[in-house]
């Protein structure tokens, strides 16, 4: 594992010192993981967004499974 400093302000740092009881480093990394999984669901949706703009208007995606199926 890496380390990483993150800076907070000086009043949220003390709130977080009387709080001994929670794993701050656990926290951020939990923080970090929901965030890049956000990201990745954002470029995944506007790659399929994009991909849908650029198919033809009248494409049928249960009828080009069937195709591919019955061709099977």
């Amino acid at each position: 594992m890496v380390n990483v400093t993150v800076s907070v302000p000086e009043d949220l740092r003390k709130r977080m010192r009387r709080l001994k009881h929670v794993n701050w480093s656990d926290a951020a990394r939990r923080a970090f993981e929901e965030e890049v999984e956000r990201e990745e669901r954002l470029a995944a949706a506007e790659t399929i967004k994009k991909l849908r703009e650029a198919s033809p208007p009248d494409w049928n995606s249960a009828k080009e499974i069937r195709r591919w199926r019955d061709a099977r």
